[in-house]
């Protein structure tokens, strides 16, 4: 399922509690009657192949049109649902993807520009939304590739926000390790600084299961304090 191919990094690093982050999709709507107009525009600096788009669990909406000025991204898959993609053309920088469904209701809660069935840019997100219909590793995923992005394009942000997320951990971390046997700093650095996405995954997923949290809500509301790594967005 697409959805997969697009749980990327640049969402773990909200800052906690924006609640929208729209800066590579810029999303905005207009009325049409009894139905809604939502305007998706491509500012990722370059051109993309695909719009992947969630709507919040619920009753199916259906998009009834849908237009593309600057390219052209044919939708894929069925008219009704919760999640749709478009796709099989190109669409421009400041190009823009409009699309009308049928309950004004319902807005998105994720979309994501794509080239093939890589992420591209920063989604547009609603956070308190979302964060409950991911999984664990996609979480992971997430958290992995952003720390990968992080450390080619910049690393001193990288090493300085994982300086505070210890520091402002320092207490609880202290006590942590005492239980677990084993430095989180000196385990955890070398994998940041060397390992690939799959590596961090494994890593975070393994500390996780020691923690028992099994959700990325229980997670983000837990005794750990991610602001600092939350706030690499847009290093």
């Amino acid at each position: 399922m697409m959805r997969r191919a697009v749980a990327w990094a640049s969402f773990v690093l909200l800052v906690m509690g924006l609640g929208v982050l729209a800066q590579d999709v810029v999303f905005s709507t207009y009325d049409a009657g009894e139905h809604i107009i939502g305007v998706f525009v491509n500012r990722t600096g370059g051109a993309v192949t695909g719009l992947h788009l969630e709507f919040a669990g619920g009753a199916s909406i259906t998009i009834v049109d849908d237009l593309a000025i600057g390219g052209f991204l044919p939708a894929l898959g069925p008219d009704s649902g919760r999640e749709f993609d478009f796709a099989g053309g190109e669409l421009l920088n400041y190009g823009e993807l409009q699309l009308e469904w049928d309950d004004p209701e319902e807005l998105p809660i994720f979309a994501q520009w794509l080239s093939g069935t890589q992420p591209v840019g920063a989604p547009y997100v609603i956070l308190e939304a979302w964060l409950p219909t991911i999984t664990m590793e996609e979480f992971g995923g997430m958290l992995a590739n952003s720390i990968v992005t992080a450390r080619e394009l910049n690393p001193g942000a990288l090493a300085a926000a994982f300086d505070a997320f210890f520091l402002a951990n320092q207490e609880y971390f202290a006590g942590l390790e005492e239980t677990l046997g084993m430095p989180l700093a000196a385990s955890l650095m070398p994998v940041i600084e060397s390992a690939p996405a799959e590596g961090i995954v494994n890593f975070f997923l393994t500390l996780t299961n020691m923690l028992g949290v099994a959700t990325v809500p229980e997670l983000l509301q837990g005794d750990v304090d991610f602001m600092s790594l939350l706030q690499l967005v847009g290093q």
